[in-house]
């Protein structure tokens, strides 16, 4: 026999906001399939807002309304039976980010969590993450998003330790992360992996996913530390116009692939890690999988 359900996340960051519509396909005696049916991306930069001034604007509340609005819509027509929608860094930092939730549920009917890192790292770890880990290998996972990255460190297929830091791209577009903060993040780093002899990247954010994507390698492979680097020279050496007229980037992707490369970069220098793994996983797919499974 088998069952289908649908069920959507919906991911609020400090640089786009998604929909994640996803077919759950159960079936007797078989593993229960996650098949993403459809993946929509808004491009509204709430941490612009929240790390330089504090608050949500106005005028992306009244944009975040509309955004929150049609994805009601599109879940109707998909017939959704079961959604979460999550808040991250930005909502979490503009001192008017539950005023702004409440407006969403009055105007759109969507209920909004705002998470903190430490949820945020846990409901990425509900994904596909745990397919990778094999357990006679030590990985530091590292997600990127615009307002912190989330660092976990596993081994054994085990999770040894996780922490969040307010270091995103959008912060260092605006020159919002002191030295302090990058000292704190390599002395976690090296402090948590230096009982280890080997350590692999695994990294994921829409940033690196691109990296990889314009690497044309096939997704099970990884990207090494030398390839990285001279793609970080390498964006670094086009403007803003070229990065999105010559590699066809998003127009609020160009600026923050950058910042988002640096931030794998020193993970790989701190930890001795010669390759990054990019598998096509992000909080939307852990939410719908800590849904489905009842951990959220």
């Amino acid at each position: 026999m088998i069952s289908i359900k649908k069920y959507a996340a919906i991911d609020i960051g400090s640089n786009a906001m998604r929909l994640l519509i996803t077919n759950i396909v159960e079936q007797d005696g078989k593993e229960t399939q996650f098949n993403k049916s459809a993946l929509i991306r808004v491009p509204i930069r709430l941490g612009q807002d929240a790390f330089t001034v504090g608050e949500i604007t106005q005028e992306n509340i009244d944009r975040m309304v509309d955004a929150m609005e049609a994805f009601r819509l599109l879940m109707k027509v998909y017939k959704v039976e079961k959604y979460k929608a999550c808040a991250t860094s930005a909502m979490r930092e503009a001192y008017n980010g539950k005023e702004v939730t409440a407006i969403i549920k009055e105007k759109s009917h969507i209920d909004i969590d705002i998470i903190e890192g430490k949820v945020e790292a846990a409901i990425i770890a509900s994904s596909d993450l745990h397919s990778f880990l094999t357990t006679d290998k030590t990985y530091l996972y590292v997600d990127v998003g615009g307002g912190s990255t989330e660092f976990s460190l596993f081994s054994d297929g085990k999770m040894i330790n996780s922490k969040s830091f307010k270091n995103g791209t959008v912060r260092l577009l605006n020159n919002m992360v002191n030295e302090v903060v990058w000292i704190e993040i390599e002395k976690w780093i090296k402090t948590n992996c230096e009982p280890y002899d080997a350590i692999t990247l695994i990294g994921s954010g829409g940033n690196i996913n691109k990296i990889h994507k314009l690497s044309e390698k096939h997704q099970d492979k990884p990207l090494s530390y030398v390839y990285l680097a001279s793609q970080y020279q390498y964006l670094n050496s086009l403007t803003y116009e070229q990065r999105i007229a010559e590699l066809g980037l998003n127009t609020d992707r160009a600026d923050v692939i950058i910042p988002a490369t640096q931030i794998y970069l020193n993970a790989m220098k701190w930890s001795g890690a010669r390759q990054i793994y990019v598998p096509k996983i992000g909080l939307s797919d852990g939410i719908v999988k800590a849904m489905y499974y009842g951990r959220i």
